[in-house]
């Protein structure tokens, strides 16, 4: 899976601009699926299987935009002021370079570079991209850029930027693949503008209208030195399968279905509860009156930097877990 997941993060797509990684996307599962389609949104959806005696319709869904940066003003010698993307952490910024949708490359700098004497917000940086004035400048304002890191392997483990959740989308991918039969309808989703407000899943759960709603993005890992001790989800440990997060509470048939379906095929497993962050499930719950979802999340150093790591045991037994559940018929009591 390596080459298509440097292939996914080194791809420019921030939210509201996922044309690109869609291109991609696309060229890779158009022989997977029995029909692809992109909503008014750009959602790009595929379904597989069609609906049999006791199947679902099932939506998997992984976001396939990236946290960024927009301009917002060139001052007169060129540097340019900017605004997030997403949720972008400014102590990760200092000394990073950005790439924009345009091909213009810059370096984040800021007024208290040398011995700052606190955090340094967001609206004391800038980025120099070599200008010396606007007219010179080669970016406008409303101009996006990602941050510039290339994929790096480091054998067990991957590192780039826009893991988050671009891992995802290589998980939903090898997905397809593996999944060679299946009673249920199956749509897999490749989200737009979820850092934004998972707007996206809205929109392409509404047209999907699903029966049971999976999100797949990454989380968290609590396994770095001075992290809470509250924060147990780790590297190698398999899949986290989400109970709560700051937007959703995970359907407790769907929990229980997946926990019982990965210890009866031995893949390892996490449970987690966490009170920040959320997922596209958020969306998918609350759409027309109402979906059963859960999130399977990727342990995942780093998140929200520009060089997200994960483990390539955990995204491979994510890919098991998911094939596994999909195959059979999906049943939950009431």
């Amino acid at each position: 899976m390596k080459p298509l997941i440097k292939k996914l993060t080194e791809t420019i797509s921030p939210s509201g601009h996922e044309e690109a990684i869609r291109k991609v996307i696309q060229a890779e599962i158009t022989d997977l699926a029995d029909e692809v389609r992109v909503d008014a949104l750009g959602n790009l959806i595929a379904r597989k299987g069609t609906l049999g005696k006791d199947g679902k319709r099932i939506m998997v869904a992984a976001h396939m935009d990236e946290i960024g940066v927009i301009v917002t003003h060139v001052d007169e010698n060129g540097f340019i002021r900017f605004a997030p993307v997403g949720g972008v952490f400014p102590h990760t910024l200092i000394g990073s370079r950005v790439l924009f949708t345009n091909g213009t490359h810059g370096v984040i700098g800021a007024r208290y570079l040398v011995r700052p004497p606190k955090l340094i917000a967001l609206d004391k940086m800038f980025i120099d991209v070599g200008a010396t004035s606007p007219k010179d400048c080669p970016v406008k304002i409303g101009d996006v850029a990602t941050f510039d890191r290339p994929f790096l392997d480091m054998g067990s483990c991957v590192v780039s930027k826009s893991m988050d959740d671009r891992i995802g989308v290589a998980i939903l991918i090898e997905t397809m693949r593996q999944l060679k039969a299946t009673p249920n309808e199956i749509y897999f989703v490749f989200t737009t503008q979820e850092e934004v407000g998972v707007r996206g899943a809205a929109t392409s759960a509404y047209g999907v209208d699903p029966d049971i709603g999976i999100a797949v993005d990454v989380t968290g890992a609590g396994d770095t030195p001075e992290m809470p001790l509250q924060r147990e989800v780790a590297f190698d440990a398999g899949p986290a399968i989400k109970f709560k997060d700051a937007g959703n509470i995970s359907d407790p048939r769907l929990t229980e279905l997946l926990v019982k379906t990965a210890e009866k095929a031995r893949i390892p497993y996490q449970r987690e509860v966490t009170t920040m962050g959320g997922t596209d499930a958020r969306a998918i719950q609350l759409t027309r009156s109402g979906v059963p979802t859960v999130t399977v999340s990727v342990p995942c150093r780093y998140v929200h930097s520009p060089s997200e790591m994960v483990s390539m045991n955990d995204v491979e037994n994510t890919v098991k877990l998911l094939v596994t559940l999909l195959s059979k018929a999906v049943k939950l009591e009431r």
